[in-house]
């Protein structure tokens, strides 16, 4: 009697162990996916920055000169220093006023203020924008001659033409603005989203306790977005990060190199120099830097309970 209850109490679980599910096959798919288009990819360039390969085709056996050459090339740290400034200016700016059309377009939505939807559009337009067009778009505003887009509103109010473009100092900030202005309808789009998705609970018992609306902001909405803001950073870092298309159409990367990023730097290397090992090189060092900063913003992020 006692082997029978003992086999009996087993059954269930040995039943529930046999139809279990098998994971493996519904994972295949996507395995393959990643496999194919990323994971290949990925080896290939690895493979390739350690010979000499051009686009011509003679790669030349394998060895790390190239990859040594590349990297301590004597204009590498401007490269850096540029795409950090490029990064750092575009990332910060398109976070805070994503952020800020995200909150009048709810506050706007709850009082059913006129030109809410015009406004959330709008800001959609320049997201759809390809980068070369957007890039051809602010050199005509750019332009610095006296009929310049922006140069002739300055006019209007007395003041002289501005060297957009030409002046190594004032343009990067530049190139920064027309990024922002192409990139802030994704972050807007994003925390808009998790505005949306806060309890409103939240908010009526801070009515009754008489907060302000900037103690609301502070201690309610700012602490909910928290995820959604690390997650946007790290979407945008990695977008801004491989950006050239905009650049390359506003400003080539000029002055001189003032504005020539990595991305870009990498383009010119395999298609105006023919040089495939050096830009696969220079990928990996792209795709070293992007997942840096991503596992840095990941550290931040609300683990377990804390969400």
């Amino acid at each position: 009697m006692t082997t029978i209850s003992v086999q009996a109490g087993k059954t269930p679980g040995m039943a529930r162990s046999r139809h279990r599910p098998k994971v493996a096959p519904w994972l295949m798919p996507l395995i393959l996916v990643l496999g194919v288009f990323y994971l290949y990819p990925v080896l290939d360039v690895l493979r390739l920055a350690f010979t000499h390969a051009t686009l011509l085709g003679d790669e030349g056996g394998y060895t790390v000169s190239t990859l040594i050459n590349t990297l301590t090339r004597a204009e590498i740290p401007q490269i850096l220093w540029v795409t950090l400034t490029f990064t750092a200016g575009s990332v910060l700016a398109q976070q805070l006023f994503g952020l800020v059309i995200a909150l009048v377009v709810v506050r706007a939505e709850k009082r059913r203020l006129f030109g809410a939807t015009l406004l959330r559009t709008t800001a959609l337009i320049a997201w759809v924008v390809p980068g070369i067009a957007g890039g051809i778009i602010w050199k005509m505003l750019f332009n610095e001659a006296p009929f310049g887009g922006l140069n002739s509103l300055l006019r209007l109010i007395g003041a002289g033409p501005v060297q957009w473009l030409s002046d190594p100092h004032l343009v990067m900030w530049s190139v920064v603005l027309s990024n922002v202005w192409r990139g802030t309808a994704f972050s807007m789009v994003v925390m808009y989203a998790a505005i949306k998705a806060i309890d409103p609970v939240l908010y009526e018992a801070s009515a009754v306790d008489g907060a302000r609306a900037d103690q609301r902001l502070r201690y309610i909405t700012l602490p909910q977005l928290k995820s959604a803001i690390l997650v946007n950073l790290i979407l945008i870092t990695i977008q801004t990060l491989n950006t050239f298309d905009a650049i390359i159409s506003l400003t080539g990367g000029g002055p001189g190199r003032a504005t020539e990023v990595l991305s870009l730097y990498t383009f010119n290397v395999v298609f105006r120099n023919y040089d495939l090992a050096a830009g696969a090189a220079l990928s990996i060092l792209m795709l070293i830097i992007s997942l840096g900063l991503a596992l840095i913003y990941a550290a931040f992020l609300p683990k377990g309970d804390d969400t």
